[in-house]
């Protein structure tokens, strides 16, 4: 087994299946590592001479060992036929929390969460009754055999082109498990998606209210409001089509993850919201649609933009009369042209503390500072979540 990138998703396959190598390019002479892992850099790899590759799903599809590999299988295809009854969740955004609020409404039918969630397949139980699988268009463009027994679609909007190459590249990724599904499943999935063809029965919404009415849910009585209650609706939906059962308590019991929408309120009482993973254009924008034109904003922008065209970002912003920008990061310059474009008044502050800084001269208790970059955080930082607990920290220090 020759495994590309070491990264969470290979490592996990070669605890569980020894004899593995990996083929990496930070890797610049072969050794075996601490963990017993046995390490090559990716000039090392011969096709002739391997009968299986398993990418990390990060590795784009241009990258050398991809473009040279012959028996290249995506993990999801790896385990595809020891595979429990899985769902499967993608989209833009919200799959995170979708995926664990499915995990939480099914955890009494011992129902297992992992993939792009944080649980590679090789590390969970293949023994356990659902797999619940917050899935990434990397893993999906590796992926022709396996196939979801139920596949749950967020709204597509661009993100990742640099590594598909298209928005339509993208898009085609995500809708990939349409063409595999079978009689007596179920896809639900954006109304505009309608029209694709697939052997599954397809379940279409365009709004909380469709889904509401189709599975026959009580919206008012969800705690969730705005991208949450979408999130909450379609996990209470699958808990419906499964086992019959829609449970307001249990929905409502869950508790969102930090660093999507987190609110905070410093010592002198001034709103700061930390939307860190908001890594794309979509997520800012949803978060700006909470609070109107009336508000006086400022709001932290940028990171690795993964060539993103920031114009739908801008056109919402413009819309705003009390709006200023923060920009950091490495698109920093990109987001200033788009600034000065647009006439929307901006401060180049390059990292999140200067950021910050900035943000405590002028911010007080009638007006709301976010951080919701449109951007991965990876140029800046070690994760988005790195990214949101400095800006936690540079709030902590305020005085």
């Amino acid at each position: 087994m020759n495994l590309f990138g070491y990264g969470k998703t290979t490592q996990a396959l070669a605890d569980r299946f020894k004899n593995a190598k990996f083929y990496d390019d930070k890797v610049t002479k072969p050794h075996t590592n601490a963990l017993g892992h046995k390490l090559y850099p990716t000039s090392m790899f011969e096709s002739s001479h391997s009968q299986l590759e398993i990418p990390s799903p990060g590795i784009p599809p241009f990258h050398p060992l991809i473009t040279q590999a012959k028996n290249l299988t995506s993990e999801y295809d790896f385990f595809a036929s020891s595979m429990p009854y899985s769902v499967w969740i993608t989209g833009t955004n919200g799959k995170t929390t979708t995926t664990q609020m499915i995990g939480h409404l099914l955890a009494d039918k011992g129902c297992q969460t992992g993939g792009n969630i944080g649980t590679p397949l090789a590390h969970m139980d293949p023994h356990a009754p659902i797999w619940a699988l917050e899935t990434s268009s990397y893993t999906l463009h590796y992926t022709h055999k396996a196939t979801p027994g139920l596949f749950i679609l967020l709204p597509i909007t661009p993100d990742h082109l640099a590594w598909h190459g298209s928005f339509e590249a993208y898009e085609a990724s995500k809708l990939k498990p349409l063409s595999t599904m079978r009689e007596g499943e179920v896809a639900i999935v954006p109304a505009k998606y309608a029209h694709i063809p697939t052997k599954a029965s397809l379940v279409a919404y365009e709004t909380a209210q469709d889904l509401g009415e189709y599975f026959g849910i009580d919206i008012t009585k969800i705690a969730f409001q705005g991208v949450f209650l979408i999130d909450a609706l379609l996990a209470m939906a699958v808990d419906k089509i499964l086992f019959d059962r829609i449970d307001y308590e249990k929905i409502n019991a869950f508790i969102l993850d930090p660093h999507r929408q987190e609110k905070i309120t410093d010592t002198q009482g001034r709103l700061w919201i930390n939307d860190s993973k908001a890594t794309n254009i979509d997520a800012t924008i949803e978060l700006l649609k909470t609070y109107s034109d009336d508000h006086s904003i400022h709001i932290i922008l940028g990171g690795d933009d993964k060539g993103i065209d920031p114009t739908p970002l801008f056109e919402h912003l413009k819309r705003y009369e009390k709006l200023e920008l923060y920009l950091i990061g490495t698109n920093m310059k990109k987001l200033t042209d788009f600034a000065k474009k647009y006439d929307i008044p901006y401060l180049e502050c390059e990292t999140l503390d200067r950021a910050i800084a900035k943000i405590n001269q002028f911010h007080t208790t009638t007006s709301v500072a976010m951080l919701s970059p449109a951007a991965a955080s990876l140029d800046q930082f070690t994760s988005y979540a790195n990214r949101g607990e400095t800006f936690k920290e540079g709030i902590a220090k305020l005085s």
